[in-house]
């Protein structure tokens, strides 16, 4: 899910993955859910395995996603124009939170957290809607402000945001109010 939103940030249409696993040892249930999990995304996105390598050894994961763009309609982070206005889609920090439930912190409604957190959704159809109407464009998996720098630097502009306009949800709302925490 996260190479496939990638992807989706520059506006690509995903059409295979190559997927290198190397395990330990052989774990059948947690195989299991694994293939099942990957096997859905790539149904649900339309997206090819079309090889990787199988080994043994410490836990790893490699993933390689691959899409395609029409000539000169990427959306680069260079791109950014003085006057464009910034969006985002969905809502922010509820897998920062997520990550935050799982290294301990408790909360009222931790589920919508958890299930951003484990299961994060690619953008795909919006940064395939996006290709023609936006200048620039990056995934915000590091984080709004980090992410928004990596284009501000590479198109030389700057920005301002309206903290009180930020699409969130509500447990992720409590917790800044609780906390003051805003770098989630």
């Amino acid at each position: 899910a996260v190479n496939l939103s990638d992807l989706a940030a520059m506006g690509a249409e995903p059409f295979a993955v190559t997927l290198a696993l190397t395990l330990p040892k052989i774990d059948h249930p947690w195989l299991h859910a694994f293939s099942q999990g990957f096997i859905k995304l790539a149904q649900q996105y339309h997206v090819d395995l079309i090889g990787g390598d199988t080994t043994s050894g410490p836990l790893t994961l490699t993933v390689q996603a691959m899409g395609a763009v029409p000539k000169g309609k990427a959306l680069l982070r260079s791109n950014a124009k003085v006057g464009d206005l910034i969006y985002v889609t969905g809502q922010l920090g509820d897998a920062g939170l997520g990550l935050k439930i799982k290294r301990g912190l408790v909360c009222d409604n931790p589920a919508p957290a958890l299930a951003r957190f484990n299961q994060p959704r690619p953008r795909v159809a919006q940064g395939l809607a996006l290709r023609d109407v936006a200048h620039a464009c990056i995934d915000i998996s590091d984080g709004l402000v980090a992410d928004l720098g990596h284009i501000l630097e590479k198109s030389g502009v700057g920005a301002s945001l309206d903290w009180d306009k930020l699409p969130l949800s509500a447990e992720v709302q409590s917790y800044i109010q609780q906390t003051g925490d805003w770098q989630l």
